[in-house]
């Protein structure tokens, strides 16, 4: 079976403590609550945690969705964004299943990583680790104003920005990953085909604001 691998790399620095760190956690929840109903994504969609604070750690391995516990998480520390884009690039290499010429290995990963602030370690050094695998799509996300949309620009094409890190629009933004999950998982199965642009996902709600 290939799977679609969606890797969520979240900030857990110390200024996301209070509201949008319980945000995020409840995110997370409704966003596998939501895509445990879709069929599609039930069979196809697998998912991994990777947080990142004064250091990066994947606290969940890439993992079938009906097996998925979110352990709780804390805020604290700086935001070592380029050590996250580091271990995602390490992990998208041990865990996503590459095509041969046998068989046909995995979907190219999604990736939805969220940020409320700048980078506060050598992000260019991950970010050139990141840009040597094949991803289907990377969202990036400024959470609040106080995010520095520059650096994720550098990322990826697709980067959001919500006006507040509070939990109603946290939460809109992870309903909308989990119909951009569930539409790449339906896709996938339909096509045959990777998942490659804003394009194919669904539009964002009025909280997600896409910056050009």
């Amino acid at each position: 079976m290939r799977r679609l691998p969606v890797y969520l790399v979240l900030d857990t620095s110390g200024s996301m403590t209070g509201e949008p760190i319980e945000a995020v956690k409840n995110g997370v929840q409704v966003l596998v609550s939501t895509l445990r109903q879709d069929p599609y994504a039930l069979e196809t969609a697998y998912l991994s945690v990777i947080t990142f604070d004064s250091s990066a750690k994947q606290i969940v391995p890439l993992t079938e969705l009906a097996m998925f516990q979110m352990p709780d998480i804390h805020a604290s520390g700086a935001t070592s964004l380029g050590e996250a884009l580091t271990l995602l690039s390490n992990k998208i290499d041990s865990e996503v299943t590459r095509t041969t010429l046998e068989a046909k290995g995995d979907w190219k990963p999604l990736v939805f990583l969220m940020t409320d602030g700048g980078p506060t370690d050598n992000w260019q050094k991950g970010l050139a680790e990141f840009q040597k695998r094949k991803v289907g799509i990377v969202v990036a996300c400024a959470a609040g104003q106080g995010a520095d949309t520059k650096p994720l620009k550098q990322i990826t094409e697709i980067v959001v920005q919500l006006d507040t890190a509070d939990s109603a629009t946290i939460k809109a933004f992870f309903k909308w990953v989990s119909a951009s999950v569930s539409t790449g998982s339906q896709k996938v199965e339909a096509s045959g085909i990777d998942v490659g642009g804003l394009n194919e996902l669904p539009p964002p709600p009025p909280e997600v604001n896409i910056v050009v």
